[in-house]
This record gives structure tokens, C-alpha cells and sequence, in this order.
């Protein structure tokens, strides 16, 4: 097959899953969205909490330069208008520079049974770059416990045999952003979890 019908039977593929997808969208109903954006990690916490009392649940995350608010955070939450259901769920916002003390508090946040959502880096006003990772609980039923293990490494190559030895172990691959940690200079700080023992 050549490489031009390859491409065109991709293509329409994606087009078919993306026209699936949005058709599925439709039928489920209407979506409300609330967005989020501060340039204190501090405060992002308990606006997120608030979106969850109100019925919102985390979306997507990213960290950057936007027009007016400088270096920010910037969270999307969203529910579907029509849905009486109400999700019970708490969310906690981690932050450091220091990848030895995020692994720590991952730990703690794992032991308590939060699961991990999403990271980004972001430049925060005073304290320089961090790493920023969002962690879910549903406090309507009892919670699993998470085991996290954060690998940093400026090397690509010393990341693949991490990655491997950690697979082997049984953890699975949650996220990855790429950052310049305290004292590492620039890494690659991937975070891995599986089910506590």
C-alpha cells in the first residue's frame, strides 16, 4: 500500500472518530465550563474545591504566559447542564520546585487515596519554576490507595531505563512535563502509580 493511500485511509479514519465523538457530544446534552486562571498556586486550590461544590469536575490543566494575567495556571473545569447528578469530589493542588518533595507529597496525597488528574510547570511570582500536579478524590465512596513514584532525570536515555525498570515493578504512566527543578537544572519529571499494596 503506498504511503498516500496510507495517509488518505488515516485521515478518514480520524475524520469518522471525530465525527463519532462529536455526535456523541451532541446526544449527551449541553456543557457548562468554568475556567480558572491565577498566578498563585495557593488560591488555585480552593477555587477548585468551589467549581466541585458547585457540580464541576476537572477537565484539563496548563501552565504559561497568557495576555493579561502574566505567568498563570490555567484550569478547566465542566458538567453537563442537564445532569442532576451531583459528583462529590475534592481536589488538591501540589507545587515545588523540588522534585524530592513532590514525591513526598504524592505519597501522602496517595496514602489518603487522591489520583492523579494532570501536571504542568509553571513560573510562579516568587517562587520560580514548579512543577504543578492536580490529584482527585470521590469522598462519596471509600477510596483506593495510590503508590506514586517520580522519576527526574535530564537524560533521555536514563528516563527510558527508569520507565522500564518501573513498568516491571507494575507501575503504570500517569503524566510527564519537562522542567527546570531546583537543583536539576532542566529535566524530565514523569510520575508513575500503581495500586498500594
Amino acid at each position: 500500500m503506498s504511503r498516500i493511500v496510507s495517509r488518505f485511509l488515516f485521515v478518514c479514519l480520524m475524520a469518522g472518530g471525530l465525527f463519532s465523538l462529536g455526535a456523541a457530544a451532541q446526544a449527551a446534552g449541553a456543557w457548562d465550563y468554568r475556567l480558572l486562571a491565577t498566578n498563585k498556586t495557593s488560591t488555585m486550590q480552593k477555587e477548585m474545591n468551589e467549581a466541585a461544590d458547585a457540580g464541576f469536575k476537572f477537565q484539563g490543566m496548563m501552565g504559561g504566559q497568557t495576555a493579561f494575567g502574566g505567568q498563570e495556571v490555567v484550569v478547566i473545569f465542566g458538567k453537563l447542564k442537564d445532569s442532576t447528578e451531583k459528583p462529590h469530589l475534592k481536589y488538591l493542588l501540589l507545587a515545588t520546585n523540588k522534585t524530592s518533595t513532590m514525591h513526598k507529597e504524592m505519597q501522602q496525597a496517595g496514602d489518603e487515596g487522591f489520583e492523579y488528574k494532570g501536571q504542568t510547570v509553571f513560573h510562579a511570582t516568587f517562587g520560580g519554576q514548579e512543577v504543578v500536579v492536580i490529584l482527585e478524590r470521590d469522598t462519596n465512596v471509600q477510596p483506593g490507595r495510590w503508590e506514586y513514584k517520580l522519576l527526574a532525570t535530564k537524560k533521555t536515555g536514563t528516563m527510558q531505563k527508569e520507565l522500564k525498570e518501573a513498568g516491571e515493578q507494575g507501575f503504570s504512566f500517569v503524566g510527564e512535563t519537562v522542567a527546570e527543578t531546583a537543583f536539576g537544572g532542566h529535566e524530565v519529571v514523569s510520575i508513575l502509580r500503581r495500586p498500594a499494596k
